[in-house]
């Protein structure tokens, strides 16, 4: 019988103070409180491991030593644990054919609808393609009067290869009497004699015989006729009825229109199976071909303005003079910039015309002259990773559209969003039969877009590869599929999934959580997120600060009672006690970038102002745009001015502004900063460099000759060669998990006595490295020399941005994503001395930060800005917009009814406007 609440005792996983808690069963529990205090230490490290660890010494030897291999956390007992599943915040699949589809597994399910109920049409004449049976044929002759006189005829088409007199002699020796030629029904005998030399068509006569409507043995006959007919004619059999000159063709063979057709089968619709995988791309959906952005890179420009690059010079304009010419007669606007032609237009200037030779057929024509060195070389120049121009980027085979359900194709659902879909199957239209079949399957895929939908995901296309997608996103799909899975009394550990989600969606996240209790499971959620804590049952709040200082459990009740408490930074916030200031003052931007008529994925032609030398904010609802705008258009296009190469970039007319304030671009995002145990936030700020080079300098080691690289664990010198200056030797136990164990020869320091009797003021380099780096920063400011001074200015930025209470030596693989982009902009405060002018984009950088670590980063953020960098966010939390100085708030909603700019300026006019969500928003932030 399952106890009332998980009993946790003895917790010491990392920075946990032998910590005790009973978590409720059938609850909602936030675990809060700052970066690094021990939230997931306790949520994912302690209890899910424990819940994992479980689950797999459940299982036989066999079957263990197949599964991961999990080490039993540092704790005295964990009671109560139920089966325990974790939603990371993790892209779940790098794999490039993997898409929203696939993942959520509702390209299966559509899989199995299309080639169970799906009917094809002919790409000619629109008309259904149909395969009859014997059975199709035996209803249509039932149908007609009783007694009407038919015969069954197998139309031979492939006669001449044995000839004429061969065939009829073969129908002989079969047993069949009669044939019809030329429309004429005559005896075999009679027919073989005869000079057949104006033979126009040969029909073998099956049977005659009348139609009986209560006649089993009459049915009987008929339809093995009908199937003889079917094997004698090739796949073809027709009734012919004397007295009306009626004659009804069926067929077998999946045909029509003079086109043979596939039967829709599962692998059909496969695009991972070579089978049913576009020709062109493979299944990839995107090809090696000429990109349309270095061909054309600027669109300001008209095509008599030599826009296209490939038709300049003297001999290469010729073929720019000869497209004006054809054009000509069609009045062809080349005088026009190429971002205002229609599409049609523009579909001209790349596919031409039957007079007019367009830019794709300049580079066919290019294509047969590869044996030259020179166009080789310029082929190179233009190409790129473009859409497949067979499937359109569907990655199936083009014949898999013509099977369509409800009026539409695989191929159409897939490019659809996850809102257009649910609609559709809302919508949707069945015969009897294809409901009956595809009743059980239709259920499934709409449960599953409605669940990615309620969880604030109904813009992204089913198409969408996986390995584009943030971790925000990849964690609430995986949160739809748990919902999907209809699981009872397991244990939910979900790790902030309000991340990429604007406040308005969080509303409808809530509501999902709550579904999720309801079923009958335990929801444990890292989160800081004011309005996921309000609807809590209970709440946790772990620190009273980060790191050594943190570990311990300050506050355990609900959001009425978190208020009330005390010794809560979390309280101190929420009841306003303390609280993140809007600014005095904003600052006054005079240089700018505007890009101009950006129309990448949903974005709706919108120009947009960004201010240089402040603080810019992107905003909006999830799918409304903003990485689109940033970085996919943005941050590209910005690089490709600086001449640095990048990715594609986003369609948009053109980038202009004040380029001579921006000399270089960075993009920091949540990426790991290294996933190796040897790579720490001091080896990423160069500071371990320095405090080697101090190390070297001290008198011991002169005298011994020892260089700074001795002190390095990473390369043979003064490191433990026992275990490699891991400090730990990993010991496989086959079947069950590894063991960790301190090295005995270096005691889990890394070095080897030689290198650990060189002592600064008493420390070790072993010793410096297991310091917080708070402890390390105050213990180097106390000592006056240059290269102390040194050390100090390279972490004191790590403080900085709040991360003082990791320690120096610390595994980058042990760092969260906010952690490891705190840590890269850290990295740029150190080169503060001598900035070259930066434009700074970061993604979501209040990314798993407490209200108080977000203050910290509010400093540091502005510190960037004073020394004369720019700084552009994609941010949702309201304490960072209100302190910009620009805001740009896209929406009003994602996908297809997002994309438009709905407002820009400072954070007190984007609140006026009334149909802005953001606005609503940080109108009571401002207050």
């Amino acid at each position: 019988m399952r106890t009332e609440y998980i009993h946790i005792k003895g917790a010491k996983e990392h920075n946990l103070k032998n910590l005790e808690v009973k978590i409720p069963h059938g609850k909602m529990t936030v675990i809060t409180g700052l970066s690094g205090s021990g939230k997931s230490s306790l949520a994912f490290d302690t209890l899910y491991a424990e819940g994992q660890r479980r689950y797999i010494e459940s299982l036989s030897a066999y079957a263990r030593q197949f599964l991961g291999k999990l080490d039993k956390p540092s704790v005295e007992f964990i009671r109560g644990v139920a089966p325990a599943i974790a939603i990371q915040q993790k892209v779940s699949s790098t794999n490039p054919r993997s898409t929203v589809g696939t993942v959520t597994e509702i390209y299966d399910y559509l899989k199995v609808l299309f080639a169970r109920v799906g009917k094809t049409y002919s790409p000619k004449s629109g008309d259904e393609v149909k395969k009859h049976g014997v059975t199709d044929v035996v209803n249509f002759v039932q149908e007609k009067e009783e007694g009407v006189r038919f015969m069954v005829l197998a139309p031979i088409l492939n006669y001449s290869k044995y000839g004429i007199e061969r065939q009829l002699n073969i129908f002989k020796e079969q047993g069949f009497s009669r044939v019809r030629i030329n429309g004429k029904v005559q005896r075999v005998d009679d027919a073989i004699g005869q000079s057949l030399k104006n033979l126009e068509t040969l029909e073998l006569v099956v049977d005659r015989m009348a139609v009986r409507h209560n006649d089993e043995d009459h049915q009987s006959r008929l339809a093995d006729s009908v199937q003889l007919a079917f094997a004698e004619g090739g796949g073809s059999c027709w009734i012919s009825f004397p007295t009306s000159e009626e004659i009804a063709e069926f067929s077998n063979r999946f045909e029509l229109d003079g086109i043979t057709f596939t039967e829709p089968n599962l692998h059909f619709f496969t695009f991972n199976n070579p089978y049913g995988a576009c020709d062109t791309c493979e299944g990839f959906g995107s090809v090696i071909g000429v990109d349309e952005d270095l061909v054309i890179p600027d669109r300001s420009r008209s095509l008599y303005d030599q826009a296209v690059v490939p038709w300049k010079g003297n001999k290469m304009s010729q073929y720019l003079d000869d497209f004006i010419v054809q054009s000509a007669e069609i009045d062809f606007p080349i005088h026009r910039p190429i971002r205002d032609l229609t599409d049609e237009e523009y579909a001209i200037l790349w596919n031409g015309t039957k007079n007019i030779n367009g830019i794709n057929d300049f580079f066919d024509y290019l294509n047969t002259k590869k044996y030259k060195i020179h166009v080789r070389v310029m082929l190179a120049r233009y190409r790129g990773k473009t859409l497949c121009p067979d499937c359109k980027g569907t990655r199936l085979r083009k014949d898999a559209n013509y099977v369509k359900v409800g009026g539409k194709s695989i191929s159409e659902l897939v490019l659809n969003s996850i809102e257009e879909n649910l609609a559709f199957f809302e919508k949707i239209e069945l015969d009897k039969q294809q409901k009956e079949i595809g009743k059980r399957v239709l259920t499934e895929i709409s449960n599953r877009l409605n669940w990615l939908s309620q969880v604030g995901l109904g813009y992204l296309t089913l198409n969408r590869q996986a390995n584009t997608l943030s971790g925000g996103e990849s964690q609430r799909i995986n949160l739809a599929t748990s919902l999907g899975s209809s699981l009872v009394g397991s244990m939910y550990i979900l790790d902030e999934p309000s991340i990429g989600l604007h406040p308005k969606d969080i509303e409808r996240l809530v509501s999902v959580l709550q579904e999720l209790k309801e079923l009958g499971n335990t929801v444990i959620i890292v989160e800081h997120e004011e309005a996921i804590m309000q609807a809590a049952d209970e709440i946790l709040d772990i620190g009273p600060l980060a790191g050594v200082n943190g570990g311990e459990l300050v506050f355990q009740g609900d959001h009425k009672k978190l208020i009330q408490a005390k010794n809560s930074l979390t309280a101190d916030y929420l009841t306003g006690r303390k609280e993140i200031a809007v600014p005095k003052n904003r600052r006054k931007l005079k240089h700018a970038l505007h890009l101009i008529e950006a129309a990448e994925n949903n974005l709706k032609k919108i120009s947009v102002k960004i201010p240089l030398h402040g603080m810019v904010c992107v905003t909006g609802v999830s799918g409304s745009g903003k990485s689109t705008l940033i970085k996919d258009i943005l941050y590209p296009a910005l690089a490709k001015k600086l001449d640095i190469h990048g990715n594609n970039i986003g369609k948009h007319s053109e980038l202009t502004g004040d380029f001579a304030e921006v000399e270089a671009i960075e993009f920091v995002d949540q990426n790991p900063i290294g996933r190796s145990s040897r790579s720490n936030p001091v080896t990423y700020v160069k500071a371990f460099d320095e405090i080697r080079t101090l190390f070297s300098r001290l008198k011991l080691a002169k005298m011994r000759n020892l260089k700074p690289g001795f002190f390095s664990f990473n390369v043979p010198g003064g490191r433990c060669e026992v275990c490699e200056g891991e400090g730990l030797i990993n010991v496989s136990m086959q079947f069950m998990a590894d063991i960790q164990l301190t090295c005995e020869a270096c005691q889990g320091s890394r070095y080897k006595d030689d290198a650990l009797e060189i002592k600064y003021e008493d420390r070790s380099i072993a010793d410096i490295l297991s310091m917080d780096i708070q402890e390390a920063l105050d213990f180097f400011k106390s000592k006056d020399g240059n290269l102390e001074q040194k050390i100090v200015d390279k972490i004191q930025p790590l403080v900085d941005v709040g991360l003082g209470y990791l320690t120096m030596g610390q595994a980058s693989s042990t760092l969260s994503g906010g952690e490891a982009q705190r840590i890269k902009l850290a990295s740029f405060l150190v080169k503060a001395k001598n900035p070259t002018q930066t434009l700074f984009i970061f993604d979501e950088p209040t990314t798993g930060l407490h209200f108080d670590d977000v203050n910290k980063l509010l400093i540091s953020l502005n510190r960037l800005i004073e020394i004369g960098h720019s700084v552009v966010i994609i941010e949702h939390d309201m304490d960072v917009v209100k302190n910009a100085d620009w805001v740009i708030d896209l929406g009003p909603d994602g996908g297809v009814n997002g994309g438009r700019l709905v407002a820009q300026g400072t954070p007190e006019e984007v609140a006026k406007v009334k149909g802005s969500y953001t606005g609503s928003y940080l109108k009571e932030k401002l207050i």
